[in-house]
């Protein structure tokens, strides 16, 4: 016998959930354009330092594109167990 389904979200979770994913893709972008700043700008070396921007520009951009998708695999409805 499988357990009783939840009640389908209603309105407001909908609206909280949409907030949430563009919430993590304003995010990403923001630590990606951190990095690119960083990569090209005087502000830590003469010259930029990619050492440092390049690996969080790839962060923010994984976190872009992939967070909302573990965000939406995560709300997906039946949840997979």
């Amino acid at each position: 016998m499988s357990p009783n389904p939840p009640p389908p979200a209603d309105e407001e979770t909908w609206r909280n959930r949409f907030i949430a994913l563009n919430l993590v893709r304003i995010g990403g972008t923001v630590i990606a354009l951190l990095g690119l700043y960083l990569w090209h700008s005087d502000q830590l070396r003469q010259g930029g330092a990619m050492e440092v921007g390049l690996p969080i520009a790839v962060l923010g951009v994984v976190i872009s594109f992939l967070g909302p998708r573990q965000l939406a695999k995560k709300w997906q409805s039946p949840p997979e167990q």
